[in-house]
Protein backbone atom coordinates (compact mmCIF):
# COMPACT_ATOMS: atom_id res chain seq x y z
CA UNK A 1 0.00 0.00 0.00
CA UNK A 2 1.61 4.00 -0.96
CA UNK A 3 2.01 5.66 1.47
CA UNK A 4 -0.09 8.34 2.19
CA UNK A 5 1.53 11.94 2.32
CA UNK A 6 0.28 15.05 3.49
CA UNK A 7 1.01 18.89 3.43
CA UNK A 8 0.44 21.25 6.08
CA UNK A 9 1.59 24.71 4.76
CA UNK A 10 2.01 28.20 5.78
CA UNK A 11 4.35 31.19 6.34
CA UNK A 12 4.56 29.99 10.22
CA UNK A 13 5.56 33.63 10.73
CA UNK A 14 5.92 32.92 13.68
CA UNK A 15 4.76 29.35 14.71
CA UNK A 16 2.25 29.57 17.64
CA UNK A 17 0.91 26.45 19.62
CA UNK A 18 -1.91 26.65 17.25
CA UNK A 19 0.47 25.31 14.76
CA UNK A 20 2.45 22.73 17.12
CA UNK A 21 -1.70 21.56 17.77
CA UNK A 22 -2.47 21.22 13.97
CA UNK A 23 1.18 19.46 13.32
CA UNK A 24 0.81 17.08 16.31
CA UNK A 25 -2.89 16.18 15.47
CA UNK A 26 -2.23 16.35 11.22
CA UNK A 27 0.88 13.92 11.72
CA UNK A 28 -1.73 11.28 13.44
CA UNK A 29 -3.83 11.41 9.72
CA UNK A 30 -0.97 10.47 7.32
CA UNK A 31 2.28 8.34 7.16
CA UNK A 32 4.62 11.33 6.23
CA UNK A 33 3.53 14.65 7.11
CA UNK A 34 5.49 17.64 5.51
CA UNK A 35 5.31 21.23 7.14
CA UNK A 36 5.94 23.69 4.22
CA UNK A 37 7.50 27.12 4.79
CA UNK A 38 6.31 29.05 2.10
CA UNK A 39 6.33 32.63 1.45
CA UNK A 40 2.90 35.00 0.87
CA UNK A 41 3.24 38.08 -0.99
CA UNK A 42 0.16 39.30 0.78
CA UNK A 43 1.98 39.46 4.10
CA UNK A 44 4.85 41.03 5.31
CA UNK A 45 6.69 38.41 7.18
CA UNK A 46 9.09 39.37 10.46
CA UNK A 47 11.34 36.68 9.75
CA UNK A 48 12.67 35.89 6.26
CA UNK A 49 11.81 32.74 4.93
CA UNK A 50 14.86 30.95 5.62
CA UNK A 51 14.67 32.20 9.41
CA UNK A 52 11.10 30.97 9.45
CA UNK A 53 12.45 27.16 8.48
CA UNK A 54 14.89 26.89 10.84
CA UNK A 55 12.14 28.55 13.63
CA UNK A 56 9.67 25.65 12.21
CA UNK A 57 12.46 22.73 11.92
CA UNK A 58 13.46 23.32 15.67
CA UNK A 59 9.93 23.69 16.72
CA UNK A 60 9.15 20.01 15.29
CA UNK A 61 11.93 18.72 16.52
CA UNK A 62 10.86 19.51 20.22
CA UNK A 63 7.65 17.57 19.05
CA UNK A 64 9.28 14.61 19.15
CA UNK A 65 7.11 13.16 15.84
CA UNK A 66 8.82 10.48 14.16
CA UNK A 67 6.89 11.17 11.04
CA UNK A 68 7.02 14.97 10.70
CA UNK A 69 9.78 16.87 8.23
CA UNK A 70 9.66 20.85 7.22
CA UNK A 71 10.39 21.91 3.66
CA UNK A 72 10.62 25.45 2.32
CA UNK A 73 8.56 25.88 -0.85
CA UNK A 74 7.64 28.57 -3.41
CA UNK A 75 5.48 27.63 -5.73
CA UNK A 76 1.66 26.36 -6.17
CA UNK A 77 0.83 24.49 -3.10
CA UNK A 78 -0.53 21.76 -5.24
CA UNK A 79 2.46 21.56 -7.48
CA UNK A 80 4.44 21.47 -4.30
CA UNK A 81 2.55 18.73 -2.90
CA UNK A 82 2.41 16.82 -6.54
CA UNK A 83 6.33 17.13 -6.02
CA UNK A 84 6.64 15.46 -2.52
CA UNK A 85 3.63 12.67 -3.61
CA UNK A 86 1.30 14.44 -1.28
CA UNK A 87 -2.39 13.44 -1.94
CA UNK A 88 -3.65 15.61 1.38
CA UNK A 89 -3.64 18.65 2.52
CA UNK A 90 -3.71 19.51 6.21
CA UNK A 91 -5.29 23.00 7.22
CA UNK A 92 -6.47 24.41 10.37
CA UNK A 93 -9.55 26.47 11.06
CA UNK A 94 -9.81 28.93 14.35
CA UNK A 95 -13.04 30.63 12.84
CA UNK A 96 -15.77 31.34 10.42
CA UNK A 97 -13.31 33.87 8.45
CA UNK A 98 -10.82 30.92 8.38
CA UNK A 99 -13.51 28.56 6.98
CA UNK A 100 -14.38 31.43 4.00
CA UNK A 101 -11.01 31.48 2.97
CA UNK A 102 -9.80 28.25 3.19
CA UNK A 103 -13.38 26.90 1.61
CA UNK A 104 -11.90 28.98 -1.26
CA UNK A 105 -8.64 28.23 -1.18
CA UNK A 106 -9.50 23.90 -1.23
CA UNK A 107 -12.02 24.83 -4.23
CA UNK A 108 -9.84 26.42 -6.03
CA UNK A 109 -6.76 23.65 -5.17
CA UNK A 110 -8.80 20.65 -6.47
CA UNK A 111 -9.60 22.44 -9.96
CA UNK A 112 -6.11 22.95 -10.29
CA UNK A 113 -5.41 18.95 -9.25
CA UNK A 114 -8.42 16.79 -7.69
CA UNK A 115 -6.60 13.96 -6.77
CA UNK A 116 -5.42 16.07 -3.54
CA UNK A 117 -7.61 16.34 -0.79
CA UNK A 118 -8.15 19.46 2.12
CA UNK A 119 -8.70 17.67 5.32
CA UNK A 120 -9.89 20.91 8.14
CA UNK A 121 -8.48 20.50 11.56
CA UNK A 122 -10.40 22.52 14.42
CA UNK A 123 -7.82 24.10 16.41
CA UNK A 124 -8.29 23.45 19.80
CA UNK A 125 -10.54 25.69 21.64
CA UNK A 126 -7.76 27.05 24.23
CA UNK A 127 -5.69 27.92 21.05
CA UNK A 128 -8.24 29.42 18.71
CA UNK A 129 -7.85 32.49 19.18
CA UNK A 130 -4.24 32.80 18.49
CA UNK A 131 -2.68 33.71 14.97
CA UNK A 132 0.67 34.89 14.21
CA UNK A 133 -0.62 38.11 12.52
CA UNK A 134 -1.69 39.14 16.19
CA UNK A 135 1.18 37.42 18.26
CA UNK A 136 3.24 39.95 16.01
CA UNK A 137 1.46 43.21 16.28
CA UNK A 138 0.85 42.47 20.53
CA UNK A 139 5.12 42.09 21.03
CA UNK A 140 5.32 44.87 19.09
CA UNK A 141 3.30 46.53 21.48
CA UNK A 142 5.02 45.63 24.25
CA UNK A 143 2.51 43.09 25.05
CA UNK A 144 3.63 39.72 26.44
CA UNK A 145 2.82 36.51 23.76
CA UNK A 146 3.96 33.72 26.44
CA UNK A 147 0.67 32.13 26.24
CA UNK A 148 0.83 31.89 22.39
CA UNK A 149 3.58 30.42 21.22
CA UNK A 150 6.86 28.30 22.66
CA UNK A 151 9.43 29.67 24.85
CA UNK A 152 11.99 29.58 22.19
CA UNK A 153 10.00 31.71 19.40
CA UNK A 154 8.93 34.08 22.58
CA UNK A 155 12.73 35.27 22.38
CA UNK A 156 13.09 34.83 19.01
CA UNK A 157 10.26 37.59 18.83
CA UNK A 158 11.22 38.73 21.48
CA UNK A 159 14.94 39.69 20.06
CA UNK A 160 13.27 40.52 16.77
CA UNK A 161 11.13 43.95 18.28
CA UNK A 162 14.21 44.55 20.48
CA UNK A 163 16.14 44.97 16.75
CA UNK A 164 13.58 46.66 14.92
CA UNK A 165 11.81 48.64 17.60
CA UNK A 166 8.44 49.16 19.47
CA UNK A 167 5.21 50.95 18.39
CA UNK A 168 2.95 53.13 20.44
CA UNK A 169 3.32 54.11 24.18
CA UNK A 170 3.17 51.46 26.35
Amino acid sequence: MAQRIGIYPGTFDPMTLGHADIIRRGSRLVDKLIIGVTTNPSKNPMFSTEERLAMVKREVESLRLGNVEVKGFNALLVKFAKREGATVLVRGLRAVADFEYEYQMAGMNQQLDDDIETVFLMADVSLQPIASKLVKEIALFGGSINQFVSQRVCEDVIARVDKIGRMGDY
